[in-house]
């Protein structure tokens, strides 16, 4: 019984969004150049289920690259329309574009010269009639079997808000480095992360010159608990590196000679090196295509700026 219900919600929902996409017009576009050319933050505002809605795309909005934040209209009638601007703009939803409390802002909206978009399921509304861009949200039946609670109306509300987000995004050209920025924290701000982030740096960075002795290599090798020391040249500089393994592998070779030898006589040059601004989930790639531990982080000049570990990583869960 449940599933015959869940099969039929999600049938409704999903034609609802089929007839809205049927539906697009010019109206769309001019919607998105309208907000493209808002000078200030687009702020969303709705009551109810539509305010949930409204909350929703205005986050999308702010994590894509477009200023936006929402704005209860009740609460904006009794102080807070003082958070609006000259060179804002409005994107209401209101389904029935009855809203009294978004109607009552319109006067204000026109004295600030604020444009005003709706997502509304009657066209013909008091806003919709009042708005600069009216979007056509309308289903012809919720998934509520008293077609009374918002459901398809909310999710093609919804749908909209997001194609109006995504859209937006292409136009401005956002890129994942500028998402990453804007999600510093979570999962996406985990797989979005930079290197310059999470390198060893400063004093916790593996270092010694071409010059230094073998058993000081050591020490640092061991203070720094990389399993790897840069070897820089004078300049700071990359000149290469020494890991445990290539340790190892002379000791087999040289035995005690190896304490008698420089960092310069017993490093790897030209490793594999990154740049700062890197993603981790990239240099996680890299390092697993190229079976290394450690990779060694450079500016443009390939001076050494730090060490990013695997185990670091790792411990990010970035797959």
């Amino acid at each position: 019984m449940s599933l015959d219900t869940a099969r039929r919600v999600l049938k409704i929902e999903a034609q609802a969004i089929n007839d809205v996409l049927a539906r697009l017009d010019a109206s769309f576009e001019r919607a998105v150049e309208l907000l493209l050319a808002c000078k200030g933050r687009v702020v969303l505002s709705g009551v109810g289920k539509s305010g949930l809605v409204a909350r929703k795309i205005s986050a999308t909005l702010s994590s894509t690259g477009t200023p936006s934040f929402f704005l209860h209209p009740a609460e904006a009638l009794h102080g807070d329309l003082g958070m609006l601007a000259r060179g804002d703009m409005m994107l209401a939803v209101s389904y029935g574009g009855e809203t009294q409390e978004i109607i009552a802002l319109l006067e204000a909206l026109k004295r600030l010269e604020i444009s005003l978009i709706t997502l509304t399921g009657k066209t013909a509304s008091t806003l919709g009639e009042a708005s600069d861009v009216v979007l056509d949200v309308s289903v012809r039946e919720e998934a509520c079997p008293l077609n009374l609670a918002p459901t398809a109306s909310t999710t093609v509300a919804m749908a909209v808000g997001d194609a109006l987000a995504v859209s937006l995004l292409e136009r401005r050209g956002f890129q994942s480095d500028d998402f990453a920025a804007l999600h510093p924290a979570g999962s996406l701000g985990k797989k979005l992360l930079r290197v310059e982030n999470l390198m060893h740096a400063g004093g916790a960075l593996p270092r010694v010159s071409l010059d230094t002795p073998m058993p000081d290599v050591f020490h640092e090798m061991s203070a720094k608990k990389l399993g790897m020391t840069t070897v820089t040249q004078a300049d700071g500089r990359l000149a290469g590196i020494l890991t445990d393994g290539d340790l190892r592998r002379l000791m087999e070779k040289h035995r005690g000679a190896v304490l008698e030898m420089r960092a310069g006589d017993a490093m790897t040059g030209n490793p594999q090196t990154i740049g700062p601004h890197v993603l981790a989930s990239e240099a996680l790639n890299l390092m697993e295509k190229r079976k290394i531990t450690s990779i060694v982080v450079v500016d443009e000049t390939g001076a050494v700026l730090g060490v990013v570990h695997l185990h670091d990583l790792w411990t990010l869960e970035l797959i």
